[in-house]
């Protein structure tokens, strides 16, 4: 789906099969990581109002979510997990604090050994969906051209598009985040890559059996 696409009712289904993509992507521990980055991560993050942090355990638990949903990076990993747990607190702080100023507060995370920008937005989008989208590769692409620059500058741009898009989204009856908006486009670019494999392994399906049948001629 392009970031362009005015049609509520396909940005509504795609949001409304996120769930399913995840599982339809067939990994053990993604479910289960989802569940704890959109509903119980958010829920200790406003517990903590009005001076909210994440701890240590929770960004080391984001980091595996964030890594079983795109390209799983182990040293990542091991570089937030060995953090001290302080300057974890500390710097989440200064972060969310510093809402909704997105520049100011992914900088304010960024000192943190392991995590760019692309982390800290996946920190903040789990405080403010409203504020800050998690800068996935999928929705990169579909709203920027490409996934390859992680830079402060291209969140801030990718940030920019997607608080448009669910504005303009959100006038048409439903309210949209710009969190909202990254689901919908990460569970589209997911349902399109599932069935082009779809086709991919059913027209080599249809090969092997055209060969066999040769053969048996």
């Amino acid at each position: 789906m392009d970031l362009q696409c005015r049609d509520v009712a396909r940005w509504t289904g795609a949001l409304s099969a996120y769930s399913a993509r995840v599982d339809s992507l067939d990994k053990p521990n993604l479910p289960s990581l989802d569940d704890f980055y959109r509903r119980r991560l958010p829920a200790l993050l406003h517990g903590r109002n009005p001076s909210p942090f994440i701890t240590r355990s929770e960004l080391t638990e984001l980091m595996q979510w964030k890594l079983a949903r795109g390209k799983w990076r182990p040293r990542l990993v091991g570089f937030v997990s060995s953090l001290d747990e302080e300057t974890v607190e500390s710097s989440s702080r200064k972060a969310f604090g510093s809402l909704p100023d997105v520049s100011k507060a992914v900088s304010e995370l960024t000192v943190l050994k392991g995590v760019g920008p692309a982390t800290a937005s996946a920190v903040l989008a789990a405080y403010a969906p409203d504020v800050a989208p998690f800068m996935s590769d999928e929705a990169m692409v579909a709203a920027l051209g490409h996934s390859k620059d992680y830079s402060l500058k291209q969140y801030l741009l990718f940030v920019e598009k997607l608080q448009a898009k669910a504005k303009e989204l959100s006038t048409e009856g439903q309210l949209f985040t710009p969190s909202d908006v990254e689901r919908a486009l990460w569970s589209s670019a997911i349902e399109a890559k599932l069935g082009s494999s779809q086709s991919d392994s059913a027209a080599k399906t249809n090969v092997n059996k055209k060969s066999k049948r040769k053969r048996k001629r």
